[in-house]
């Protein structure tokens, strides 16, 4: 039996995806881990499969259930909602640009239990010299060790609570989206739960590295916000 579910969306990005599973593996809580693969190239796939017993983790190769093209963000939460349910167990999405550290999940998870009302609970993201870094500049002056927040949470590595999981259906997720954590946070917030950032947890986190071409959004803003309506991506 273990305490968490713990998923990690994968598309290409070998290298910081193969720090963030190594990183899990050391994790000091029980978890069940599953990296989602999302029609990454077959170096990728082969890299994976070939490091799934060795790090304990379980494989799922979204071209095997799907046609739909990347990102399947929505598939994925979905899929990872029955069987968090399934388990009775909490759901922990860690994406793959961030590296935990072994008592990381641990923490979320005992915070989480104690927390009044608990829908949403999140790690603060730093860089490599602990300071803290996207997405969560705008907590970056706080000095308490967490906050309850109606701000949104990323995914980056953030635990969603068994009372959440079993409030809201990720079935009502709008299709035409590509990612869905500015819409859950909020949603969390409306439903009466209470959503908390952990200023004490950080982890390491290398901004967009399972999206390189994001990168664009600070050094051609201008290249980027063309090419993401052009292409219809990032849509939130």
């Amino acid at each position: 039996m273990y305490e968490a579910l713990v998923i990690t969306p994968v598309k290409d990005s070998l290298a910081t995806t193969l720090d963030t599973i190594k990183a899990l593996a050391k994790s000091s809580a029980k978890i069940k881990h599953i990296v989602f693969n999302d029609f990454s190239t077959e170096e990728t796939k082969t890299v994976l499969t070939t490091n799934s017993a060795k790090y304990g983790f379980e494989l799922i190769n979204l071209e095997d259930i799907t046609t739909h093209p990347s990102p399947n963000y929505k598939l994925v939460l979905q899929k990872a909602q029955t069987r968090a349910q399934e388990e009775n167990v909490p759901l922990i999405i860690v994406e793959s640009d961030v590296c935990v550290k072994p008592d990381t999940i641990q923490k979320i998870l005992a915070f989480s239990k104690d927390a009044d009302k608990a829908g949403m609970v999140g790690a603060v993201t730093v860089d490599e010299s602990g300071t803290v870094n996207f997405p969560y500049l705008k907590f970056k002056t706080n000095k308490v060790p967490y906050l309850k927040t109606e701000r949104s949470l990323s995914f980056c590595c953030t635990l969603l609570t068994t009372d959440f999981l079993n409030a809201y259906s990720f079935l009502d997720l709008d299709a035409s989206k590509d990612w869905f954590d500015v819409f859950i946070s909020r949603q969390s917030v409306k439903m009466g739960f209470n959503n908390y950032i952990l200023l004490n947890v950080p982890v390491l986190h290398q901004p967009h590295g399972s999206r390189p071409w994001k990168q664009l959004k600070y050094t051609n803003p201008l290249k980027y916000y063309f090419l993401k309506l052009i292409n219809k991506r990032d849509k939130i």
